[in-house]
């Protein structure tokens, strides 16, 4: 119940079901002063979004049922979660989750790439984020990734996105260009500057 037919390869389930799955998994940073900590990041296999991610310098089964709780809300319209087969995941967490509605899909054991999404957005968080500064505390690290998932959400373009961003911003009304080589009277170009710099947000503003 909740797995995949035995018949049907698990990247064509992950793809025909795609906009149903949220997938969850940890990553580690480590602070100025060496101090471990644990990100949790959740992400929709649909549209690339990062649902939600919280960092921990004690990750537990309470603490990860609460953050997961927090992410997919009682009113979800997911239908899995994707998870691998870390202790971390207790059945207690899963019978949690079972309880919002969702049916949990884990893993093979020592096969990361069977949840790939999760694996390539956080080397996507260390090499565009955490790999440019270190965090001073837990505050900070949690600050700064606030800060990028808002970037990765709202400005930063994904290829397999049409390219396209997960939360595009409001359309504005523009009148079709004369020439596909060259844009209308559209005023000026504002760019928005992200952690301090480190990443850019252009939009066109209007006359």
């Amino acid at each position: 119940m909740g797995c995949p037919r035995g018949d049907q390869r698990w990247s064509t389930f992950l793809k025909n079901h795609a906009q149903a799955i949220v997938a969850c998994d940890f990553f580690v940073s480590v602070t100025s002063t060496f101090r471990l900590l644990y990100v949790l990041v959740v992400i929709e296999h649909r549209s690339r979004r990062l649902v939600h991610c919280n960092v921990t310098a004690h990750p537990t089964a309470a603490w990860t049922r609460q953050q997961l709780r927090q992410a997919l809300g009682f009113d979800t319209h997911y239908g899995y979660l994707l998870h691998d087969r870390d202790s971390i995941f207790s059945r207690e967490l899963d019978a949690a989750v079972g309880g919002l509605g969702l049916r949990i899909l884990k893993t093979p054991p020592r096969c990361p790439m069977a949840n790939g999404l999760c694996e390539r957005v956080i080397g996507t968080i260390r090499r565009e984020c955490l790999d440019w500064l270190i965090p001073l505390s837990e505050a900070h690290l949690r600050r700064t990734l606030r800060l990028w998932v808002e970037h990765y959400n709202r400005g930063r373009p994904h290829m397999m996105l049409g390219p396209g961003v997960p939360d595009p911003p409001a359309a504005r009304p523009t009148a079709t260009p004369k020439s596909c080589h060259r844009l209308g009277d559209f005023g000026s170009v504002r760019s928005k500057a992200v952690l301090g710099g480190l990443h850019h947000e252009y939009s066109l503003c209007p006359a």
